[in-house]
């Protein structure tokens, strides 16, 4: 066993399904590199005080996902892409009670460096990017989760067709379409 083998992975997801207490102990070495290279992504352009780190992120998100019972894990990239979107789930409730109003705290913006540039800046703020993937979600499910899987999760478009259960195609294009429109939104 190897700890990036992803059917190894997956068995442990399998077991945790199953009651298995221990094997999130197991899966935790599997996937830690991934999930900490994931959480380290999201701090890029980030200031250097931010007071939430990309560890404390990493177990933040582990610890509620190995909490859930009701989840049946289907792979490795399945998880992930749970990840992900936990991740930003908390990273998106962190900048909210920072800039709380009460809190007189100022908006940071986050720059996003992946191969997809929302703004011609390179940088968004999160608050404004989690509005505007509700708003893409409330017209078009599976745009928003493509957009979570391919930008948040890092999952090629083989991963997210598969998580998905839709064609290579659909996801490309789906893909390319939700990027156009979260440029649209973001820039206004």
């Amino acid at each position: 066993m190897t700890p990036n083998d992803p059917n190894e992975a997956t068995r442990a997801l399998e077991q945790m399904g199953e009651g298995d207490q221990a094997a999130a102990e197991r899966l935790l070495p599997m996937v830690y590199s991934e999930l900490r290279a994931l959480a380290g992504s999201y701090f890029r352009g980030q200031p250097a005080d931010h007071t939430l780190q990309p560890t404390a992120l990493v177990h933040e998100a582990f610890v509620r996902l190995i909490g859930q019972t009701s989840v049946q894990w289907k792979s490795r990239a399945h998880f992930m892409a749970v990840a992900a979107t936990a991740m930003r789930h908390i990273l998106t409730d962190h900048a909210r009670r920072t800039n709380a109003v009460k809190r007189g705290g100022n908006q940071h913006r986050v720059e996003l460096t992946d191969a997809v540039a929302l703004t011609p800046a390179g940088q968004i703020d999160l608050v404004s990017l989690e509005e505007a993937l509700n708003k893409l979600a409330s017209f078009d499910e599976r745009k928003h989760r493509i957009v979570e899987l391919r930008f948040f999760g890092g999952l090629s478009v083989d991963e997210a067709a598969e998580v998905l259960s839709v064609s290579k195609s659909t996801v490309e294009s789906d893909w390319r379409a939700a990027r156009a429109w979260l440029g649209v939104e973001l820039s206004k």
